[in-house]
């Protein structure tokens, strides 16, 4: 037995893989967008399946922060502060050279999403960002493109497989995107590395199942995972939930092609100052003290009736207000901006 055969030869000895979904799974383009927690365990487990081409997308940086549960990087990483689709997709050549990997380093918006997925059989979200996903579920019905769900935080989570067939659909789970203050981030509430490796695995399983073939064994129930508390629940989805869903049933694309598309969020250098303001038209009358209570936790806090600002460290501040603008100084750049808003405020 050659070298190629050998690596997924306990695969293929699995019934319902077999050689022929092998085959199959060694044909397919993945694209993983998001290459945190979640991104960097699926990509992973992805790519030691042999899935034949990786697009690895995300707009950040390897921090210090990350190591204790984002699993392709390390201390140089960190240090370098290396791009982490670029040091991601450089550990995955030295795990598996066989197949092809595409770094990806960009802010994903209604824009670029068809020229960045364009050609992909299945995406894996790991975005961690709720705006994304309503986009991801737009254009995944318009391509009739699969993808898979997954959310964690602190030590719970959710897993689920969208076919791009709709009935149900993401849109017809989660009507309407959560105000950013209901939702906590991992940098609000934390995270258990446990936790966002169990996801992130329940994640590769279901595209792997799809990818091979197996599509009557990936699970039509929503995953619901609650490790601290010892609780794993499969929630059966009701027949009519579709009915009255704006995506799938009326096949209207908002946030893709429509007035609340993701790229209405602007952000621009405010000039003459080291700092970027993001327009936040989809939030509005913001709760400033809900948010000097969660950001409490996380560094200094000025709250005035008028804004709130966080100092979440040294070289940074994030300064909300009411009607959702979100301005960040020690910063001219527009992703790092970009970034530090979803960490701290969400999005």
């Amino acid at each position: 037995m050659d070298s190629a055969s050998d690596r997924y030869a306990r695969q293929v000895q699995y019934a319902p893989i077999g050689a022929e979904g092998q085959a199959k799974i060694g044909n397919a383009t993945v694209a993983v967008l998001g290459c945190g927690a979640l991104g960097t365990v699926a990509a992973e487990l992805l790519a030691r399946a042999g899935v034949g081409h990786l697009r690895v997308i995300d707009r950040d940086v390897v921090e210090w922060s990350n190591l204790q549960r984002q699993s392709l990087f390390g201390e140089q990483d960190a240090s370098a502060g290396r791009s982490k689709a670029d040091a991601a997709c450089q550990q995955l050549t030295a795990i598996n050279s066989g197949i092809e990997l595409t770094p990806i380093v960009t802010d994903v918006n209604s824009g670029n999403m068809e020229s960045i997925l364009n050609g992909c059989d299945l995406i894996i979200d790991a975005a961690d960002n709720f705006l994304i996903r309503f986009l991801l579920n737009d254009w995944s019905l318009r391509s009739q493109t699969p993808w898979v769900h997954g959310g964690c935080i602190g030590a719970t989570g959710q897993v689920r497989l969208f076919d791009g067939e709709g009935s149900p659909c993401f849109r017809c789970l989660v009507p309407e995107p959560p105000p950013a203050a209901a939702v906590d981030t991992c940098d609000t509430a934390g995270v258990v590395g446990a936790a966002t490796h169990l996801i992130a695995s329940l994640q590769a399983i279901e595209a792997i199942k799809w990818l091979s073939g197996n599509r009557s064994a990936v699970d039509r129930n929503l995953k619901s995972v609650d490790l601290w508390n010892n609780r794993i629940r499969s929630l059966t989805l009701a027949p009519g939930i579709s009915q009255t869903c704006p995506a799938c049933k009326e096949k209207r694309f908002d946030f893709l092609e429509g007035d609340r598309a993701v790229h209405s969020e602007s952000a621009a250098a405010l000039c003459g100052r080291d700092a970027v303001q993001i327009s936040r038209p989809h939030e509005h009358n913001v709760d400033l003290a809900f948010y000097v209570q969660r950001w409490n936790t996380v560094g200094r806090v000025q709250s005035t009736p008028f804004f709130v600002r966080l100092f979440p460290d040294a070289e940074h501040s994030v300064t909300l207000f009411r009607d959702g603008r979100v301005v960040i100084t020690g910063t001219s750049e527009i992703t790092e901006a970009r970034t530090l808003c979803d960490r701290f405020v969400g999005g």
